[in-house]
């Protein structure tokens, strides 16, 4: 229900500059060209500060890398990232006003929401520590934290952080990577990695990064801060 809700809230966002634009000057008033405004559609679902929902649909904006966040925006637009609301939102809008936009959510400093964490065995918490914090060398699959920080808190400008995102979106982006709904620049690093993680790999890691807690200090790490294990084409170009 919070779902529809936020997409009802959304498309009444998104049509109300078009309404006043095409009303006659005295039947409504001036939407006002205000970046609150133009924003509207984003913060219907994000929150007002992008702090996320307290669903798993819409994660926390707030405090990542602008350049993150222009790249998630472009792909949408791009057809690399599929969902049909963010892809009407942003199919006529240019890299100047995604800027815009990106900078905005990468400048706000909120609280990060609490979500459920899953219970795991012993076996899968080792599993997905494992994984997040050294990587499955056998496989080739690299710790995450050798590319978002050893935080989890994202670099910058093009890595996001982990941390404050719930169980059922990081499993479910992993696994938009695995059936290929998700797709980034070429090379694409992440669908690599995951093409060499199971089912059981993909939960584990999604819930051991769910109840990772929040570091005193939430912002990503600085510019070349990491060495790229893999070569990626959304980082840095």
């Amino acid at each position: 229900m919070s779902r529809l809700l936020c997409c009802a809230a959304m498309l009444l966002a998104l049509l109300s500059t078009g309404m006043a634009a095409h009303a006659a000057p005295t039947d409504a008033p001036k939407v006002p060209d205000t970046l609150k405004q133009r924003i509207a559609s984003c913060t219907a679902c994000h929150g007002e500060s992008g702090e996320g929902a307290d669903n798993a649909f819409f994660p926390r904006l707030a405090g990542k890398p602008q350049g993150y966040l222009v790249r998630q925006l472009q792909d949408f637009r791009n057809g690399l990232r599929h969902y049909a609301i963010m892809e009407y939102t942003v199919r006529p809008l240019d890299d100047d006003y995604l800027r815009e936009i990106a900078g905005y959510f990468a400048a706000q400093d909120v609280p990060y929401r609490t979500h459920p964490v899953p219970s795991m065995t012993a076996a899968q918490k080792a599993r997905g520590e494992q994984l997040v914090t050294q990587g499955d060398k056998a496989r080739g699959v690299p710790a995450c934290t050798a590319c978002h920080g050893s935080n989890l808190t994202g670099v910058q400008p093009d890595i996001p952080g982990l941390i404050g995102l719930p169980y059922d979106y990081l499993s479910a982006q992993l696994g938009s990577w695995r059936t290929d709904t998700r797709r980034a620049a070429a090379p694409d690093c992440m669908a690599t990695v995951v093409s060499h993680l199971s089912d059981a790999d993909i939960s584990a890691a999604a819930a051991y990064l769910a109840s990772h807690p929040i570091p005193d200090d939430p912002r990503p790490q600085a510019a070349g801060s990491v060495t790229m294990p893999l070569r990626c084409g959304s980082v840095g170009s």
